[in-house]
C-alpha cells in the first residue's frame, strides 16, 4: 500500500519462526505489510486471518493482498473479539499471532478523520467509523474537566494536564471545539510552541485517540484471547508504541502461566529503518511462546 511501511519486519518475521502451511492471525491488519510478508512466509497452503476495525482501511488492504486469495481471510472487527471471530471463520488455533498497536498511515493522513494535528479536520478519531462510540470532539465537549485531565495525564503523559483541561473546558463555554486544528491551537496557547519539530498538541491529540477507541482495556481483553488460541510452541509478537501498553505487554507476558518470555528486552528498530521510517523509533517488540 502507497504510504505504508510495516515496522520491525524482519525483526518480527524471524522472531514468529513462521514454517510452510501454518496458520497466523494477524490482529491489526493494518496497510497489510506484516500480513503480506507472513502470507508469503506460510505459502503455499498457510493462511491468514486479518482482523481490522478500520472499514475503510481494511477495503484498501483487501486490495493489496487479494494476489493470496482464498489464504487471506480478512474481516471487518475489533481484535479484542478474536476467539469469536477464529472460532467463526475456522481458525481453531494458530501457531503465531500478531499484534501491531500502532495506527495507519491511511489513517494520520486523512484529513477527515481528525487523527492529526496536521490538518483542520472534524475531530473524529474512531477507528471504526460505523460504532457508536464518542468522537474525540464528544469527549472534548462533554467529559468533565477531571476526566480530561485523566486522560491527557495518564495516556498523553502531558505534564501541562491540569492547564490544557482547564483550557478546554473554559473554551467551549464560549464555542465547541470541533476541528483539529482549533485544539492544536488551543494547546499551543497554553504551553507554548516549544522547540524542536514536536507538536505541542502531540500528547493530547494521543490521549484522545486511545480513549475515544479505548485501546488499552481492547489490549488488555485481546492478550489472554490470543494465549488461547496458540498451539504449544505457538508465538505471540506484540509491537507497541505507547510506553503503557509496552508494560501491559510486558505484565501480561511476565505474569501467564502458559507462556514462556523470549525477548527479555524488547526488540527495537536498527538506526538504518528509524532514519526510514521516524514512527519506528518509538516502537518496542515483545515474543512470547506458549508451552508445551
Amino acid at each position: 500500500m502507497s504510504g505504508h511501511v510495516p515496522v520491525l519486519l524482519k525483526e518480527t518475521l524471524s522472531a514468529l519462526a513462521l514454517h510452510s502451511g501454518d496458520d497466523v492471525i494477524d490482529g491489526t491488519l493494518g496497510g497489510g505489510g506484516h500480513a503480506s510478508a507472513i502470507l508469503e512466509a506460510i505459502g503455499p497452503a498457510g493462511r491468514l486471518l486479518g482482523i481490522e476495525w478500520d472499514s475503510r482501511t481494511l477495503e484498501e488492504t483487501r486490495k493489496s493482498l487479494e494476489r493470496f486469495g482464498s489464504r487471506a481471510v480478512l474481516v471487518h472487527a475489533n481484535y479484542r473479539d478474536m476467539g469469536r471471530l477464529a472460532r467463526t471463520y475456522d481458525f481453531p488455533s494458530v501457531s503465531a499471532i500478531l499484534l501491531d498497536l500502532g495506527y495507519s498511515s491511511l489513517q494520520i493522513d486523512d484529513p477527515e478523520r481528525g487523527f492529526s494535528f496536521r490538518f483542520a479536520g472534524p475531530l473524529d478519531m474512531r477507528y471504526d467509523e460505523e460504532s457508536d462510540r464518542p468522537t474525540a470532539a464528544d469527549i472534548l465537549n462533554s467529559w468533565p474537566q477531571a476526566d480530561l485531565a485523566h486522560i491527557l495525564r495518564e495516556y498523553g503523559e502531558e505534564g501541562a494536564a491540569g492547564r490544557i483541561s482547564a483550557a478546554i473546558v473554559e473554551a467551549r463555554r464560549h464555542r465547541p471545539i470541533e476541528t483539529a486544528d482549533a485544539l492544536v491551537k488551543l494547546v499551543t496557547q497554553v504551553v507554548g510552541r516549544g522547540k524542536g519539530k514536536i507538536n505541542p498538541a502531540t500528547q493530547t491529540f494521543q490521549a484522545l485517540r486511545i480513549a475515544v477507541n479505548g485501546e488499552f482495556d481492547n489490549l488488555r481483553a485481546a492478550l489472554p484471547e490470543a494465549v488461547k488460541l496458540l498451539n504449544p510452541g505457538g508465538r505471540l509478537a506484540v509491537i507497541a508504541f505507547h510506553s503503557i501498553e509496552d508494560r501491559i505487554v510486558k505484565e501480561f507476558f511476565r505474569d501467564c502461566p502458559d507462556l514462556e518470555v523470549i525477548t527479555k528486552r524488547p526488540l527495537v528498530a536498527a538506526e538504518e529503518e528509524v532514519d526510514d521510517n521516524r514512527r519506528s523509533r518509538s516502537a518496542k517488540l515483545r515474543v512470547a511462546v506458549r508451552r508445551t
